[in-house]
């Protein structure tokens, strides 16, 4: 491997055959020509490298660190994952990762022991890890090492420049005139978008009100790139940049000379193309999504395109406003995206509605708290050996004089996107605690959104109303999802580390649907683990959902916390539930939520079931355990 990388980076033209390329200019030019120097005849000028050698990680390892004190740092290096006896290459970037935080690494091996997502969480940033596979071509290496030098280089530039920034506001203000000067790179720099150079939101906003002034029939989509910020979080974001890129040369490919394609942020993508009517319009969209989705070679990796349409076709002679155009093709996309994506959906008018039925909600929540209409259920969370009611989720319900009963699903959504959120949230902590004062001395377990996690003063808010109430800490657990607390991950780890100091109960709510959710686990100090539904539904059915359940369980033991596994509906999951150990228990199989009132009863008598009845199922199960061991 070695002797391979020696080859690679060996300067090509020097010794012998530098010494007769520069006999036959010094016979072609005379000898006032200057000769052609070894480095001068690198392939057209190819740079050198200073490249150093390592059979083990450890012995890399203290290179990269002797290099960091002799000033004379390394930009990029090329590691394998196995190794000699010795630390693996995983183990060697992450130790790399940790002295020297600007080295660009590349993994080059034929087979792994670990995925990129381990690579890239052991030796972040995603964006300064990259792959090769083996074998591999000479230019490969090549141009790896040449980008990722000039890259380690610029960005060293960059951190100094930003370093010096307060010193040179003078400069910076005449490079300010000076690109104020130049009237036509203005111009476009505000057009077009810095990234692939096509039209931005401005051009495209200016082109949409020709169209609709021409009054020719003409047909807008709104395309949007499928799951694009796994491509971001696996690969890095100059990964996702240049998939970007890619995508919006295809999609200019495909809609010819008449057609315009703008990037308006993101990995939103904004077409106007002429057509005869909406069945046109919607083959070129399918034309379109059918180009995207291919495999896109990105940096040496692979990655499926995909990408989701919504269309609205605007017939010849038609008098309509370009923002309302613009409104319905967005309406159509998220259609499409919740459809299931990979798809082209046409604007109809029952997508306004839907629209005009959330305004609706939105307006009769405000109101909904003042008038009454809402109410908190209680879900028992149940000891799983016992059955001992030791905790109450509290669950929101609101029945609207208008509406009837609307699912929480439909109105919590709607008050997420506003302030709402926060007045709601309040009502619930304060009805739970006026609840929990009759219990004996289970606590009650609340949801907390996203948005309100990331409420200023959180946590001051939340105490300030148990203390109001005169409730321990202790008995009030807050449940947050891995969304609310992988947005910003320094905050969370912060704000939940001052609830935990309060007394508070932390429980993680749809364990195991996220892919963070070990790392979660590591950062974050919890008390309880609540298994997603979807697993333990599951668990009868397929081999893979019975797994993880065993798998959260005996992580949760390790780990010193409780488990709740949700959704139990059937006396087949309760007791393999039981038998697998898991601590706590809740699902309609045990309780449905129940008002306040039939929630205090159940509390005061503590268990779901007697206790003979408990006892006489435990029994069974040793018996069973005994003949099943002989």
């Amino acid at each position: 491997m070695h002797n391979s990388y020696r080859e690679c980076f060996a300067a090509r033209g020097s010794g012998a055959e530098g010494a007769a390329l520069s006999a036959m200019a010094a016979e072609l030019f005379g000898d006032d020509e200057a000769p052609i120097a070894s480095g001068a005849a690198n392939d057209g000028g190819r740079p050198e490298f200073d490249c150093a050698h390592f059979m083990q990680g450890l012995d890399a390892v203290a290179a990269v660190e002797e290099s960091i004190e002799s000033g004379n740092r390394f930009a990029v290096a090329f590691i394998d994952v196995r190794m000699p006896p010795g630390i693996d290459g995983k183990e060697t970037a992450k130790r790399i990762r940790a002295l020297d935080p600007d080295i660009n690494l590349v993994i080059v091996t034929g087979y792994s022991d670990f995925s990129p997502l381990d690579i890239s969480r052991a030796a972040g940033p995603a964006d300064k890890i990259f792959y090769i596979a083996k074998p591999f071509q000479a230019e490969e290496v090549i141009q790896t090492a040449s980008a990722l030098g000039e890259r380690w280089r610029i960005d060293l530039e960059l951190k100094a420049a930003r370093q010096a920034l307060a010193g040179k506001i003078d400069e910076l203000e005449e490079q300010k005139l000076e690109l104020a000067a130049n009237e036509s790179k203005a111009t476009h720099m505000a057009n077009h978008d810095s990234l692939t150079d096509a039209p931005n939101r401005l051009a495209f906003l200016r082109t949409l009100a020709e169209h609709v002034r021409d009054r020719d029939c003409f047909a807008m989509a709104m395309m949007d790139l499928d799951r694009f910020k796994i491509v971001n979080d696996t690969f890095g974001h100059l990964a996702g940049d240049e998939l970007i890129r890619m995508v919006c040369a295809i999609l200019q490919e495909n809609v010819g000379d008449d057609g315009f394609v703008a990037r308006l942020g993101g990995d939103e993508f904004a077409i106007l193309v002429k057509c005869t009517g909406e069945d046109e319009a919607v083959m070129t969209c399918e034309r379109l999504i059918k180009a995207c989705s291919t495999s896109f070679k990105v940096f040496g990796h692979s990655v499926q395109g995909s990408a989701s349409v919504g269309v609205v076709s605007v017939p010849a002679g038609t008098e309509t406003d370009p923002i309302d155009v613009m409104r319905r093709a967005d309406l159509a996309l998220n259609e499409a995206k919740r459809a299931g994506r990979g798809c082209v959906r046409v604007f109809d008018e029952t997508m306004d509605e839907s629209i005009r039925f959330r305004r609706q909600i939105e307006s009769g929540l405000s109101g909904a708290i003042a008038n009454g209409e809402l109410q908190l259920v209680f879900q028992p969370i149940v000891g799983g050996s016992t059955l001992e009611v030791v905790g109450f989720e509290a669950l929101l319900r609101w029945n609207s004089p208008e509406y009837g009963h609307i699912s929480p699903g439909m109105f919590i959504p709607i008050a997420e996107e506003s302030n709402l959120i926060h007045e709601l949230g309040d009502w619930v902590i304060d009805e739970a605690m006026r609840t929990l004062k009759e219990w004996p001395g289970q606590y009650v377990s609340v949801n907390f959104s996203p948005r309100q996690f990331r409420r200023p003063n959180f946590v001051g808010h939340v105490i300030e109303r148990v203390q109001h109430a005169g409730i321990s800490p202790m008995r009030f657990q807050i449940e947050i999802t891995e969304t609310a607390i992988f947005d910003d991950v320094e905050r969370a780890a912060e704000t939940l580390f001052r609830l935990r100091q309060m007394g508070f109960r932390i429980a993680l709510d749809d364990f195991g649907t996220g892919y963070s959710s070990l790392w979660n686990i590591r950062r974050f100090a919890l008390d309880c683990l609540k298994i997603d539904r979807s697993f333990v539904d599951g668990m009868g059915k397929e081999r893979e959902s019975a797994a993880i359940v065993h798998s959260i369980i005996h992580l949760g033991r390790a780990l010193g916390m409780e488990v709740v596994a949700e959704g139990v509906e059937t006396e087949v999951q309760l007791q393999a539930l039981r038998v697998a150990g898991c601590s706590h228990l809740q699902g309609y199989h045990l309780a449905r939520p129940m008002p306040e009132e039939a929630a205090l009863e159940l509390a005061n008598r503590r268990f779901l079931r007697p206790v003979e009845e408990i006892d006489e199922v435990e029994e069974i199960e040793i018996q069973a355990g005994n003949g099943t061991h002989g």
